[in-house]
């Protein structure tokens, strides 16, 4: 039985990264779920795969459950029933994942290994590595719950000087027309 192991890169940053092994029989839903677990979001909002070239051109559509896309002309397959190892092409196949449509979340996901040994330690699918810090799924709220309070700071900056002192009646800067008078002084 053949272990992959897919880059899954988070398209805003190819800095950060999840490596995810999986078995080739297993389905595209047990790899959307490993996605979700290793850059910990939830799995409340619908998500899609699509079958990708070396550029990152959108191909076929496996989703998360079956509704209509116009932009598509073939029916998208189903998650649950399209084991990984029949959208395999080439050797660095490539998929684009999208998960909650709304906030677009886009991940790149590229073939990197092909192993034919498992590793009896492992439960699969599973997270092999883990590199560079996950974005947010809901930002800082999200993270710290209702509890939390934004603080804004306020500043007045109509009322500020040029950051060196106050100004006067006329809008000058006091501070620095002092100093300037005082080397005028000193000078004759």
């Amino acid at each position: 039985m053949a272990i992959l192991k897919f880059r899954v890169y988070f398209e805003e940053d190819e800095s950060v990264y999840r490596d995810v092994v999986i078995r080739h029989s297993q389905s595209f839903f047990l790899l959307h779920e490993a996605i979700l677990k290793s850059y910990e979001f939830d799995s409340k909002h619908q998500a899609t795969f699509f079958r990708s070239n070396d550029h990152w051109q959108r191909g076929r559509q496996i989703t998360l459950e079956q509704y209509e896309d116009e932009e598509y002309k073939a029916p998208p397959m189903i998650m649950a029933d399209t084991t990984i190892g029949s959208e395999i092409r080439d050797p660095n196949q490539r998929f684009i994942y999208i998960y909650d449509f709304n906030k677009g979340w886009t991940f790149h996901i590229e073939l990197i290994n092909v192993s034919k040994e498992e590793n009896p330690k492992i439960s699969y699918p599973s997270t092999a590595r883990i590199e560079g810090i996950a974005p947010s799924q809901y930002g800082t709220k999200g993270l710290l719950g209702e509890k939390f309070a934004d603080i804004e700071e306020k500043y007045d900056l109509t009322q500020a000087g040029n950051g060196f002192g106050e100004k006067d009646e006329d809008g000058e800067d006091s501070d620095v027309e002092d100093e300037m008078e005082g080397e005028e002084e000193e000078e004759v």
